[in-house]
């Protein structure tokens, strides 16, 4: 397998993802090809101690990287040599099995979308990341892709989901919830409504387990492994549980740090704060897939170090082995509204 990556895109780029490949070549025995700077990747590899490149890897020179300032309407113009754009056409040519970037996701959305290209019939392509909830884990999706959303690209967003959920959290039937600001069908702005309607008619019909609508709070302990939402409210949800967890991280230092006796107490915890440190780190999964493009495109995180990298790719790894991508291809004939349907959706 042949994993491509953006070696120049993201807050620590190129050290920590130069350390991340290499780690991940020899740990998962994948092939590497790292876009970049050649002349500036081969001066910082001997400064991590490398003469040579590691078995397994290579280099694609690219001369510009796509800055998180630049317009992503604009960037396959302006930046067409870039590393992100440079990795993208590899893909679109068959010269790798997925592509990995931590750079700009607005970017890395427009140029995924022109140059791999969605799944034939699916309308918007949609960040799905994976988040800890009280009953394990669980998709959220669309967490930013797409502000505006119908009512058929939510129906489409659940269907994916719920693939997407069979492969990554092994669940045979997961339950594909509408986020709201209520239970009732009746609640939410008319894109809520239609979108229930639609996803209660996908569930009739055996084309997902849909169990309605679910509130921010329930989905956290556990109300649902699919959650269904247009990106602006899925995003706002997405960062609103990181800021929780950070914030509920920085309480318990306080606390365990207080005196001889919570620190004591910390000692004695300490496996159990591990634990839940662990849920808490972002770096675990790695990065998050681009639902319904045709083919495996990650984003990582624009603050990845190593460990994060190396996850993506091992990410990147289980996205191609499970055949996601087949799959959404597969069915997306049962993810498409009628005409006279889409008109009124």
């Amino acid at each position: 397998m042949k994993i491509i990556m953006d070696a120049m895109g993201g807050d620590n780029a190129p050290a920590e993802f130069l350390k991340g490949a290499f780690q991940a070549a020899n740990e998962f025995g994948v092939e590497m090809i790292l876009v970049g700077r050649g002349e500036e990747l081969l001066r910082i590899m001997k400064q991590l101690g490398y003469d040579t490149l590691p078995q397994g890897v290579q280099i694609a020179n690219a001369d510009e990287v796509v800055d998180m300032h630049d317009d992503p309407a604009t960037v396959l113009h302006t930046r067409k040599n870039s590393s992100m754009v440079l990795g993208l056409k590899m893909l679109a040519d068959g010269m790798g099995d997925a592509f990995i970037s931590a750079g700009n996701t607005g970017a890395l959305l427009s140029a995924a979308t022109l140059l791999v290209k969605r799944v034939k019939g699916i309308r918007r392509a949609a960040f799905g990341p994976i988040t800890p909830t009280k009953s394990g884990s669980a998709v959220i999706i669309d967490a930013g892709a797409n502000a505006e959303c119908s009512p058929e690209f939510l129906l489409q967003f659940g269907c994916m989901g719920s693939y997407y959920a069979k492969k990554a959290l092994n669940l045979e039937q997961p339950r594909v919830a509408l986020l709201n600001n209520g239970t009732e069908d009746s609640k939410g702005t008319d894109l809520q409504k239609q979108a229930y309607g639609l996803l209660r008619q996908a569930g009739d019909k055996g084309v997902i387990r849909f169990v309605g609508n679910v509130e921010a709070r329930e989905f956290m302990l556990g109300g649902a492994d699919v959650l269904v939402c247009d990106g602006f409210s899925g995003n706002v949800l997405l960062k609103s549980i990181e800021g929780t967890a950070m914030y509920m991280s920085s309480l318990l230092k306080g606390i365990f740090t207080k005196n001889l006796a919570t620190k004591l107490a910390a000692a004695i915890c300490s496996s159990g704060i591990k634990e839940l440190k662990g849920l808490m780190d972002y770096r675990r999964v790695g990065g998050t897939m681009l639902i319904g493009i045709s083919k495996p495109v990650i984003k990582a995180h624009g603050s990845s170090d190593a460990l994060a990298v190396k996850n993506a790719v091992q990410q990147a790894i289980g996205v191609v082995n499970s055949g996601i991508c087949d799959d959404i291809r597969d069915n997306v004939d049962k993810m498409i509204l009628p005409r006279e349907t889409q008109a009124n959706a």
